[in-house]
Protein backbone atom coordinates (compact mmCIF):
# COMPACT_ATOMS: atom_id res chain seq x y z
CA UNK A 1 0.00 0.00 0.00
CA UNK A 2 0.95 3.72 -1.13
CA UNK A 3 1.46 6.68 1.45
CA UNK A 4 -1.76 7.65 3.22
CA UNK A 5 -2.29 11.27 2.23
CA UNK A 6 -1.47 10.54 -1.81
CA UNK A 7 -5.05 9.47 -2.67
CA UNK A 8 -8.58 9.57 -0.80
CA UNK A 9 -10.26 6.03 -0.74
CA UNK A 10 -13.35 5.91 -2.49
CA UNK A 11 -15.23 2.12 -3.45
CA UNK A 12 -16.87 -0.18 -2.11
CA UNK A 13 -15.58 -0.97 1.53
CA UNK A 14 -18.21 -3.61 2.93
CA UNK A 15 -15.19 -5.90 2.98
CA UNK A 16 -13.81 -3.34 5.33
CA UNK A 17 -15.88 -2.13 8.23
CA UNK A 18 -18.89 -4.44 9.91
CA UNK A 19 -22.46 -3.65 9.13
CA UNK A 20 -21.35 -1.42 6.04
CA UNK A 21 -22.56 -4.62 3.29
CA UNK A 22 -26.17 -2.77 3.29
CA UNK A 23 -27.74 -4.22 -0.78
CA UNK A 24 -30.68 -3.88 -0.57
CA UNK A 25 -33.37 -1.46 -2.79
CA UNK A 26 -34.44 1.31 -0.32
CA UNK A 27 -36.88 2.37 -2.90
CA UNK A 28 -36.40 5.76 -1.25
CA UNK A 29 -38.01 7.93 -4.38
CA UNK A 30 -40.99 5.11 -5.17
CA UNK A 31 -42.43 5.19 -1.94
CA UNK A 32 -46.13 6.09 -1.01
CA UNK A 33 -48.63 5.26 1.53
CA UNK A 34 -49.44 1.38 -0.16
CA UNK A 35 -46.07 0.34 -0.36
CA UNK A 36 -46.12 -0.93 3.24
CA UNK A 37 -49.42 -2.84 2.13
CA UNK A 38 -48.21 -4.27 -1.17
CA UNK A 39 -44.64 -5.65 0.21
CA UNK A 40 -46.56 -7.60 3.23
CA UNK A 41 -48.76 -8.87 0.46
CA UNK A 42 -45.80 -10.45 -1.71
CA UNK A 43 -45.46 -13.92 -0.87
CA UNK A 44 -41.50 -13.20 -1.27
CA UNK A 45 -41.85 -10.95 1.71
CA UNK A 46 -39.26 -11.60 5.01
CA UNK A 47 -38.68 -9.67 8.22
CA UNK A 48 -35.62 -8.96 10.85
CA UNK A 49 -36.99 -9.07 14.18
CA UNK A 50 -35.37 -7.21 16.71
CA UNK A 51 -35.44 -6.81 20.89
CA UNK A 52 -33.30 -3.43 20.98
CA UNK A 53 -30.22 -4.50 19.91
CA UNK A 54 -30.61 -8.40 19.80
CA UNK A 55 -31.92 -9.95 16.23
CA UNK A 56 -34.48 -13.01 16.72
CA UNK A 57 -32.92 -15.73 15.12
CA UNK A 58 -33.93 -19.83 14.71
CA UNK A 59 -32.30 -21.97 17.48
CA UNK A 60 -29.12 -23.13 15.97
CA UNK A 61 -28.69 -21.80 13.22
CA UNK A 62 -27.91 -17.96 12.79
CA UNK A 63 -28.24 -18.16 9.20
CA UNK A 64 -32.38 -18.15 9.87
CA UNK A 65 -32.56 -14.54 10.43
CA UNK A 66 -35.48 -13.54 8.52
CA UNK A 67 -39.08 -14.60 9.42
CA UNK A 68 -42.20 -14.85 7.32
CA UNK A 69 -45.03 -12.31 7.69
CA UNK A 70 -46.70 -14.65 10.08
CA UNK A 71 -43.73 -14.92 12.82
CA UNK A 72 -44.52 -11.31 13.39
CA UNK A 73 -47.96 -12.26 13.97
CA UNK A 74 -47.51 -14.67 16.11
CA UNK A 75 -45.14 -12.02 18.41
CA UNK A 76 -48.52 -10.50 18.91
CA UNK A 77 -47.04 -7.38 16.30
CA UNK A 78 -49.62 -5.16 14.69
CA UNK A 79 -48.90 -4.87 10.92
CA UNK A 80 -48.92 -1.15 11.00
CA UNK A 81 -46.09 -1.18 13.44
CA UNK A 82 -43.67 -3.06 10.65
CA UNK A 83 -41.44 -0.73 8.35
CA UNK A 84 -40.36 -1.60 4.92
CA UNK A 85 -36.35 -1.83 4.97
CA UNK A 86 -36.68 -2.23 0.66
CA UNK A 87 -36.23 -4.94 -1.63
CA UNK A 88 -33.92 -7.32 -3.30
CA UNK A 89 -34.14 -9.99 -5.46
CA UNK A 90 -35.34 -12.12 -3.11
CA UNK A 91 -38.53 -9.88 -2.30
CA UNK A 92 -39.32 -7.56 0.31
CA UNK A 93 -37.58 -6.80 3.61
CA UNK A 94 -39.67 -5.56 6.31
CA UNK A 95 -38.26 -5.46 10.09
CA UNK A 96 -40.37 -5.35 13.73
CA UNK A 97 -39.56 -4.40 17.14
CA UNK A 98 -40.72 -6.85 19.26
CA UNK A 99 -40.51 -5.98 23.32
CA UNK A 100 -37.47 -7.14 25.01
CA UNK A 101 -39.78 -9.25 27.90
CA UNK A 102 -41.48 -10.61 25.43
CA UNK A 103 -41.63 -14.85 25.69
CA UNK A 104 -40.10 -16.31 22.58
CA UNK A 105 -41.42 -19.03 20.85
CA UNK A 106 -39.40 -22.15 20.84
CA UNK A 107 -37.27 -22.52 18.37
CA UNK A 108 -36.34 -18.81 18.04
CA UNK A 109 -33.73 -17.01 20.43
CA UNK A 110 -31.86 -13.33 20.50
CA UNK A 111 -28.52 -12.94 19.56
CA UNK A 112 -26.98 -8.88 20.69
CA UNK A 113 -25.52 -7.55 17.01
CA UNK A 114 -22.20 -7.29 18.13
CA UNK A 115 -21.72 -10.87 18.30
CA UNK A 116 -23.83 -11.57 14.97
CA UNK A 117 -21.14 -9.38 12.95
CA UNK A 118 -17.83 -10.54 15.43
CA UNK A 119 -18.69 -14.19 14.69
CA UNK A 120 -19.33 -13.85 11.11
CA UNK A 121 -22.82 -15.33 11.97
CA UNK A 122 -24.59 -13.56 8.89
CA UNK A 123 -23.73 -12.60 5.41
CA UNK A 124 -22.50 -8.99 5.38
CA UNK A 125 -25.73 -7.75 3.60
CA UNK A 126 -27.87 -9.03 6.09
CA UNK A 127 -25.63 -7.75 9.20
CA UNK A 128 -26.13 -4.74 6.66
CA UNK A 129 -30.00 -4.82 6.47
CA UNK A 130 -30.28 -5.81 10.23
CA UNK A 131 -27.88 -2.30 11.13
CA UNK A 132 -30.55 -0.04 8.85
CA UNK A 133 -33.80 -2.03 11.06
CA UNK A 134 -32.01 -1.59 14.18
CA UNK A 135 -31.34 2.38 13.41
CA UNK A 136 -34.78 2.73 11.96
CA UNK A 137 -36.78 0.74 14.96
CA UNK A 138 -35.01 2.98 17.15
CA UNK A 139 -35.80 6.26 15.73
CA UNK A 140 -39.64 5.65 15.46
CA UNK A 141 -39.61 4.08 18.92
CA UNK A 142 -37.83 7.77 20.42
CA UNK A 143 -39.71 10.03 18.05
CA UNK A 144 -43.75 9.36 18.84
CA UNK A 145 -44.40 12.59 19.34
CA UNK A 146 -43.88 15.76 17.71
CA UNK A 147 -40.70 18.38 17.86
CA UNK A 148 -43.06 21.17 16.72
CA UNK A 149 -46.38 21.03 18.77
CA UNK A 150 -46.16 18.08 21.18
CA UNK A 151 -48.64 15.71 19.31
CA UNK A 152 -48.80 12.23 18.59
CA UNK A 153 -47.05 11.28 15.24
CA UNK A 154 -47.80 8.33 12.81
CA UNK A 155 -45.72 6.10 10.79
CA UNK A 156 -46.15 7.39 6.68
CA UNK A 157 -44.62 5.42 3.81
CA UNK A 158 -43.69 2.35 5.01
CA UNK A 159 -41.75 3.84 7.87
CA UNK A 160 -39.08 6.26 6.44
CA UNK A 161 -40.71 9.18 7.97
CA UNK A 162 -43.46 10.21 11.06
CA UNK A 163 -46.33 12.66 10.82
CA UNK A 164 -47.96 14.85 13.18
CA UNK A 165 -52.00 15.22 12.35
CA UNK A 166 -51.92 18.10 14.48
CA UNK A 167 -49.27 20.50 13.09
CA UNK A 168 -49.06 18.88 9.11
CA UNK A 169 -45.43 18.75 10.11
CA UNK A 170 -43.29 15.54 8.70
CA UNK A 171 -40.30 14.11 10.87
CA UNK A 172 -37.60 12.11 9.17
CA UNK A 173 -35.05 9.38 10.60
CA UNK A 174 -31.81 10.68 11.86
CA UNK A 175 -28.58 9.99 11.64
CA UNK A 176 -25.46 11.02 14.27
CA UNK A 177 -21.65 11.44 12.26
CA UNK A 178 -18.99 10.74 13.62
CA UNK A 179 -15.02 11.29 12.64
CA UNK A 180 -13.21 8.53 13.97
CA UNK A 181 -9.32 9.53 13.19
CA UNK A 182 -5.88 7.89 13.14
CA UNK A 183 -3.28 11.05 13.71
CA UNK A 184 0.30 9.89 11.78
CA UNK A 185 3.31 11.28 12.46
CA UNK A 186 6.25 9.77 9.61
CA UNK A 187 6.35 6.08 11.33
CA UNK A 188 3.75 6.51 14.01
CA UNK A 189 0.25 6.64 14.41
CA UNK A 190 -1.76 8.02 17.62
CA UNK A 191 -4.07 5.49 19.61
CA UNK A 192 -5.95 6.31 22.23
CA UNK A 193 -8.08 4.18 25.31
CA UNK A 194 -10.83 5.03 27.60
CA UNK A 195 -11.33 3.38 30.54
CA UNK A 196 -14.26 1.34 29.36
CA UNK A 197 -12.22 -0.38 27.31
CA UNK A 198 -10.96 -4.24 28.31
CA UNK A 199 -7.45 -4.39 29.04
CA UNK A 200 -4.85 -3.61 27.25
CA UNK A 201 -7.23 -2.41 23.98
CA UNK A 202 -6.03 1.32 22.51
CA UNK A 203 -8.02 2.66 19.34
CA UNK A 204 -8.60 5.49 17.45
CA UNK A 205 -9.94 8.35 18.88
CA UNK A 206 -13.39 9.55 18.16
CA UNK A 207 -15.77 12.51 18.50
CA UNK A 208 -19.29 13.33 17.25
CA UNK A 209 -19.79 16.00 14.49
CA UNK A 210 -21.24 19.42 15.22
CA UNK A 211 -23.84 21.14 13.44
CA UNK A 212 -22.09 23.67 11.24
CA UNK A 213 -18.88 21.56 11.20
CA UNK A 214 -17.12 19.68 8.22
CA UNK A 215 -15.68 16.27 8.61
CA UNK A 216 -11.86 18.14 8.22
CA UNK A 217 -12.57 20.58 11.31
CA UNK A 218 -13.96 17.55 13.54
CA UNK A 219 -11.13 15.79 12.66
CA UNK A 220 -8.49 18.66 13.73
CA UNK A 221 -11.12 19.95 16.53
CA UNK A 222 -11.63 16.22 18.05
CA UNK A 223 -7.74 15.42 17.64
CA UNK A 224 -6.66 18.54 19.17
CA UNK A 225 -9.20 18.20 21.98
CA UNK A 226 -8.31 14.79 23.08
CA UNK A 227 -4.61 14.55 22.79
CA UNK A 228 -3.44 18.28 22.45
CA UNK A 229 -2.09 17.23 19.19
CA UNK A 230 -2.54 19.78 15.93
CA UNK A 231 -3.46 17.97 12.92
CA UNK A 232 -2.87 19.78 9.22
CA UNK A 233 -4.13 17.62 5.88
CA UNK A 234 -6.96 14.82 6.36
CA UNK A 235 -7.86 12.11 4.18
CA UNK A 236 -10.75 10.36 3.76
CA UNK A 237 -11.07 6.25 4.50
CA UNK A 238 -14.27 4.94 4.50
CA UNK A 239 -17.09 4.98 6.48
CA UNK A 240 -19.22 2.67 8.62
CA UNK A 241 -22.94 2.88 9.94
CA UNK A 242 -22.96 1.84 13.73
CA UNK A 243 -26.39 0.94 14.69
CA UNK A 244 -26.00 1.71 18.34
CA UNK A 245 -28.73 3.63 17.84
CA UNK A 246 -27.77 5.43 14.81
CA UNK A 247 -24.26 6.65 13.93
CA UNK A 248 -22.24 6.96 10.80
CA UNK A 249 -18.61 6.72 11.27
CA UNK A 250 -16.12 8.87 9.01
CA UNK A 251 -13.00 6.90 9.04
CA UNK A 252 -10.08 9.10 8.32
CA UNK A 253 -5.99 9.66 8.44
CA UNK A 254 -5.02 13.05 9.72
CA UNK A 255 -1.45 14.43 9.68
CA UNK A 256 0.48 15.32 12.31
CA UNK A 257 1.77 18.65 12.72
CA UNK A 258 3.09 18.84 16.68
CA UNK A 259 3.96 15.72 18.81
CA UNK A 260 3.66 16.66 22.19
CA UNK A 261 0.59 14.89 23.83
CA UNK A 262 -1.35 16.61 26.86
CA UNK A 263 -4.26 14.69 26.84
CA UNK A 264 -7.63 15.30 28.21
CA UNK A 265 -8.22 13.57 31.52
CA UNK A 266 -11.92 13.21 31.68
CA UNK A 267 -11.69 11.43 27.71
CA UNK A 268 -8.39 8.99 27.91
CA UNK A 269 -7.06 6.98 30.38
CA UNK A 270 -4.51 6.74 28.05
CA UNK A 271 -2.86 8.18 25.15
CA UNK A 272 0.23 7.44 23.01
CA UNK A 273 2.14 7.17 20.17
CA UNK A 274 3.11 3.99 18.97
CA UNK A 275 5.50 2.89 15.45
CA UNK A 276 4.35 1.03 12.52
CA UNK A 277 6.26 -2.03 13.98
CA UNK A 278 4.15 -1.88 17.44
CA UNK A 279 1.10 -1.30 15.13
CA UNK A 280 1.72 -4.98 13.28
CA UNK A 281 2.66 -6.63 16.71
CA UNK A 282 -0.50 -5.46 18.25
CA UNK A 283 -2.49 -6.71 15.19
CA UNK A 284 -0.78 -9.81 15.58
CA UNK A 285 -1.36 -10.41 19.10
CA UNK A 286 2.41 -10.59 19.80
CA UNK A 287 2.83 -6.93 21.25
CA UNK A 288 5.03 -8.09 24.45
CA UNK A 289 3.04 -5.04 26.60
CA UNK A 290 -0.54 -7.24 25.75
CA UNK A 291 -1.72 -4.53 23.54
CA UNK A 292 -4.22 -5.51 21.73
CA UNK A 293 -5.95 -3.88 18.49
CA UNK A 294 -9.98 -2.63 17.96
CA UNK A 295 -12.48 -5.64 17.24
CA UNK A 296 -12.53 -6.94 13.71
CA UNK A 297 -15.75 -5.35 12.73
CA UNK A 298 -15.16 -1.89 14.26
CA UNK A 299 -14.13 0.80 11.32
CA UNK A 300 -11.13 2.05 13.86
CA UNK A 301 -9.34 -1.67 12.80
CA UNK A 302 -9.47 -0.45 9.26
CA UNK A 303 -7.57 2.00 10.02
CA UNK A 304 -4.99 0.28 11.99
CA UNK A 305 -4.75 -1.98 9.89
CA UNK A 306 -4.30 0.16 6.89
CA UNK A 307 -1.67 2.31 8.62
CA UNK A 308 0.37 -0.63 9.39
CA UNK A 309 -0.05 -1.66 5.81
CA UNK A 310 1.10 1.42 4.43
CA UNK A 311 4.57 3.29 3.68
CA UNK A 312 5.91 6.25 6.03
CA UNK A 313 5.26 9.43 4.33
CA UNK A 314 8.04 11.09 2.99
Amino acid sequence: MGHLFEHPRFGDTSALNGFAGNRLDRLSEARTEASLAEALADPAARLYLLAEERALVAAGSAASALHDVASAAALGLDRGSLVLLGTCPGGPRLAGSVPSDRPLPDGMHAIDLRSLASQALLPAEELGALAQARSLLSWHENHRFCARCGAPTVPAAGGVRRECGSCGAQHFPRVDPVAIMLAIDGDRCLLGRQARFPPGRYSALAGFIEPGETIEGAVRREVGEESGILVGRVAYHSSQPWPFPSSLMLGCFAEALSTEIRRDESELEDCRWFTRAEVRAILAGTHPDGFTAPPAIAIARSLVAAFAASEAAA
